[in-house]
């Protein structure tokens, strides 16, 4: 991405529905994890920084991203330092620890996939927990997968496996994202018909439709705080730790 596409990102995770929908499902998922105060959280893959405020809620925040407009749009949006690097092999992360790591629409850009969780897992705290989310549904890669540079999208057993195969023990794994996904449904394959390299919106639809939509998403939130697992959505949600 071009540092001005990074720009844009900055202003939609403001306000556009999707960003803000999915900060409440994240928020709800994390407050019921029952981590320790001031918890020590590393998110990889920070973009422009739209997830500190919610992280700094339960703890110190250590961010990793690989762009430097980026980085540098995170750093002063926030005043967090944000250090470079990349999955799987390029996180100068030493022997720290983290209670929380979060990778959040993330390992889809990612093609060594399996060797990256791997290496997440080496720094997490005994009980610590990884939370991550990705794109569901290998069937429905097309235009707008390719605009956001995604290598894949992924099935639910398919992510299982890869979270087992890393050393990882699944303890909730689910889709969500799911009230909307017939709209998103009938966007993404009249994309694939017409080819039009769609991708999320740099600018949030007009207020009181916006405003609807990210009501929908972010009521999912209180299911998902509860650990119910969802029959289908657009995209899947797990919470792993260390295998016992």
């Amino acid at each position: 991405m071009d540092p001005e596409a990074y720009v844009q990102m900055a202003a939609a995770e403001r306000a556009h529905w999707w960003f803000v929908g999915r900060r409440r499902v994240l928020g709800a998922v994390i407050a019921s994890l029952g981590l320790p105060a001031a918890a020590r959280i590393l998110e990889v893959g920070a973009g422009t920084g739209g997830n500190f405020p919610l992280l700094r809620r339960f703890g110190s925040v250590t961010a990793i991203e690989l762009n430097d407009a980026a980085r540098d749009i995170a750093t002063e949006r926030t005043g967090l330092p944000v250090q470079p690097g990349a999955l799987p092999d390029m996180l100068a992360l030493g022997d720290q620890k983290f209670d929380l790591i979060c990778l959040f629409d993330v390992l889809e850009h990612v093609g060594p996939d399996e060797a990256s969780l791997r290496v997440l897992r080496a720094h997490l705290a005994p009980g610590g927990r990884l939370i991550l989310t990705v794109p569901a549904y290998r069937a429905l890669f097309g235009p707008h997968d390719e605009a956001l540079h995604h290598f894949r999208r992924y099935e639910r057993a398919e992510l299982a496996a890869k979270l087992g195969a890393a050393g990882l023990a699944t303890h909730y794994l689910t889709f969500f994202n799911s009230l909307l996904l017939p709209l998103a449904l009938a966007a993404r394959l009249l994309d694939r018909a017409l080819r039009r390299r769609g991708a999320l919106g740099e600018t949030a639809p007009p207020g009181p439709l916006n405003a609807l939509l990210a009501a929908i998403f972010g009521a999912e939130a209180g299911w998902l705080a509860r650990r119910l697992v969802l029959p289908c959505g657009l995209s899947l949600l797990a919470v792993a730790g260390e295998a016992g």
